[in-house]
C-alpha cells in the first residue's frame, strides 16, 4: 500500500493546475503493477466497466473469464468532483481498500483508494487491481485504454486481416508474463479486452456436437475446464518452441552441423506452429461457446430473479401493511395506558413536590432559629464567635480558653460581673453542643468555624511573648476596655 500511494502521489497534479480537463487534468483508474490499461473517467458521463459490449471500457479476465460480469460495476461524477462506484450486482463483486461494496448502492471514493474487480483464485493476486488517481493527461496518456466503442469503430473502419501466424520473434524470452496465457489474439487490441458477449449464432464450426440453444450449467462447466486444458496446451506448445528456437540458434553458431538436423528442426517448427494456430482456434471456439452459454444464462436467471423479487415484494408489501395495522392497534391501547400511568405519576409528584416544599421550609426555619440561638447565648463576649474551648468561670460566665487567658494576664476578674475570678473549668458540653449545631449550618460558617479552631490552636503551640499592660484611667471603663479586647483579638 505504501508503494502503491507512492506512485499516486507522483502522478498527483500540483497546486494551481486546476481540477478540469480544460487544464490538462483528468481522473482514471492505474492498474496496478502495469503500464498500460489504465482506465480513464470522463467527468459528467457513467463510465461502465464490464466484459459486454455495450460499456465504456471492457475487459476480460485471462485465468478465468466469467470473472468479470458483462455489465460488472458503473463509476458516475457527483458534486464537488467526488466520484462513486456502483455494483451492478457483479457475480464476484467490487472491493475498495479490502472491503467488498454492496450491490447496488453507490460507494464514494477518495484520491488514492484502491478498487479491484473479482477475486483471487488458488493464491494468485486479483487480476484487475486500480488505484484512483487525478493526474495531468500529458502524464498518463500513453498508459490509458481506448473506450470499448472508440476500439470497436476503430477495428470496423479497417479491413479484415487473415488469421496470421505466429514467428520465431513471438517466443522470444522477452515477451510480457500475461501473453502466454493468451487464448486468441487480435490486432491492435489492449491485452486487458476481451470478446464482448456474443449475440449472433455460432458457425457450423463450432462442430455438430455442439447442442442447439442454452447450454446448462454442467455444459459451461465442462467448457470451462476445456478452456484451461487448452491453455495449459498453449503454454506447452509454446515452451517446445521456445527450445526448438534456441536449439536452432545454437546450431546456427556452432555452423559445423549437418543439413539434415537444420532441416528437421525447421520441420519441427511447422509442426509446433501448426499445432499452435489449430490449438489456439479450437480455444477461440470454445470461448465463443462459453459466452454465448453465459450470456443466456445470465439472462435467463436475471429474469427469474425479477420475477422472484416482485413475487416477493408483493408478499412483503401485503404482510407489511397487515403488520402495519396491527401495530396501530397495539399503539392505541398502549397510548391509553401510558396516559393513565402518566396522569397517576403527576399526581404522584405534585404532592412529592409539596411535601418536599414543606420540609425545605421547616429546615430552613429550624436553621435560621438555631443560627439566633448561637449568636445569642453561644458567643463569646470577648471575640464575638462561638465558644472555641469553652471555659466556665467560678461566676458561671463562659469564654473561649484562649480568650479569657489573655485577658486574665491584664485583669484577673470576670469581663462581665467584675467579679473575681476565684477557678475556671473547661465546658465539654458547651463544645459538644456547638460542634453539633454547626454540621447543620451552611458550608462557608462550617469553614470559617474550622479556619478559626486552627488558629487558636496555632496560638496555642506557638511560644507566648512577654505582654506589658499600661494601666491607664480608660481601665476603668468595662466598655472601652471590652473595646481594646476586641481589637487586640482582631
Amino acid at each position: 500500500m505504501e508503494d502503491i500511494a507512492k506512485e499516486v502521489s507522483s502522478l498527483v497534479p500540483e497546486e494551481g493546475e486546476g481540477n478540469s480537463t480544460y487544464n490538462g487534468t483528468i481522473w482514471c483508474l492505474k492498474r496496478v503493477g502495469k503500464d498500460s490499461g489504465w482506465l480513464r473517467l470522463y467527468e459528467n458521463t457513467e463510465v461502465t466497466i464490464g466484459r459486454g459490449l455495450n460499456v465504456t471500457h471492457q475487459i476480460l479476465s485471462v485465468s478465468c473469464p466469467l470473472m468479470i460480469s458483462r455489465n460488472h460495476c458503473m463509476f458516475k461524477q457527483i458534486e464537488h468532483g467526488q466520484w462513486t462506484v456502483t455494483d451492478n450486482e457483479s457475480l464476484n463483486g467490487v472491493w475498495v481498500n479490502g472491503t467488498r461494496i454492496s450491490p447496488g448502492k453507490p460507494r464514494t471514493l477518495q484520491q488514492g483508494d484502491v478498487v479491484r474487480f473479482g477475486v483471487p483464485l488458488d493464491g494468485i493476486p486479483v487480476e484487475f487491481e486500480y488505484v484512483l488517481l487525478q493526474s495531468s493527461l500529458d502524464k498518463v496518456k500513453d498508459f490509458l485504454t481506448k473506450p470499448a466503442g472508440a476500439e470497436a469503430k476503430a477495428l470496423t473502419s479497417r479491413p479484415k486481416r487473415s488469421k496470421r501466424k505466429f514467428g520465431t520473434d513471438e517466443t522470444e524470452a522477452n515477451n510480457p508474463p500475461d501473453s502466454d496465457s493468451k487464448l486468441y489474439r487480435r490486432s491492435n487490441t489492449d491485452k486487458s479486452h476481451g470478446l464482448s458477449c456474443p449475440t449472433a449464432a455460432l458457425p457450423d464450426q463450432a462442430g455438430p456436437s455442439e447442442p442447439p440453444g442454452r447450454l446448462s450449467h454442467s455444459d459451461s462447466s465442462h467448457h470451462l475446464t476445456t478452456l484451461k486444458r487448452y491453455n495449459e496446451n498453449l503454454k506447452a506448445l509454446k515452451e517446445r518452441m521456445g527450445a526448438t528456437q534456441k536449439r536452432a540458434a545454437e546450431l546456427e553458431k556452432q555452423g559445423g552441423s549437418s543439413l539434415e538436423e537444420v532441416e528437421a528442426l525447421q520441420e519441427q517448427m511447422k509442426v509446433l506452429r501448426s499445432e499452435l494456430n489449430s490449438q489456439q482456434e479450437l480455444a477461440r471456439q470454445r470461448l465463443e461457446i462459453l459466452e454465448r452459454s453465459v450470456c443466456e444464462e445470465e439472462r435467463r436467471s436475471g429474469m427469474e430473479r425479477n420475477q422472484q423479487k416482485e413475487d416477493g415484494l408483493k408478499r412483503q408489501l401485503e404482510e407489511a401493511l397487515n403488520e402495519h395495522r396491527r401495530v396501530i392497534e397495539e399503539l392505541k391501547h398502549e397510548r391509553e395506558g401510558f396516559q393513565e400511568v402518566l396522569q397517576a405519576k403527576d399526581k404522584e409528584l405534585k404532592v412529592t413536590k409539596e411535601e418536599k416544599e414543606r420540609a425545605r421550609a421547616q429546615k430552613e426555619e429550624v436553621v435560621t432559629q438555631m443560627t439566633e440561638v448561637l449568636e445569642n447565648e453561644l458567643q463569646c463576649i470577648i471575640c464575638s464567635e462561638l465558644f472555641i474551648e469553652a471555659v466556665t468561670l467560678s461566676c458561671a460566665h463562659s469564654f473561649c480558653k484562649h480568650c479569657i487567658a489573655d485577658w486574665r494576664r491584664r485583669r484577673d476578674e470576670c469581663p462581665i460581673c467584675r467579679q473575681s475570678i476565684v477557678s475556671q473549668a473547661r465546658s465539654l458540653v458547651l463544645d459538644n453542643c456547638i460542634d453539633r449545631m454547626v454540621e447543620n449550618l451552611s458550608t462557608v460558617m462550617r469553614e470559617r468555624r474550622t479556619a478559626l479552631v486552627r488558629q487558636r490552636k496555632g496560638l496555642h503551640s506557638a511560644p507566648s511573648a512577654g505582654l506589658v499592660v499600661i494601666q491607664d484611667d480608660c481601665d476603668s471603663d468595662p466598655s472601652i476596655q471590652q473595646s481594646n479586647t476586641e481589637k487586640a483579638t482582631c
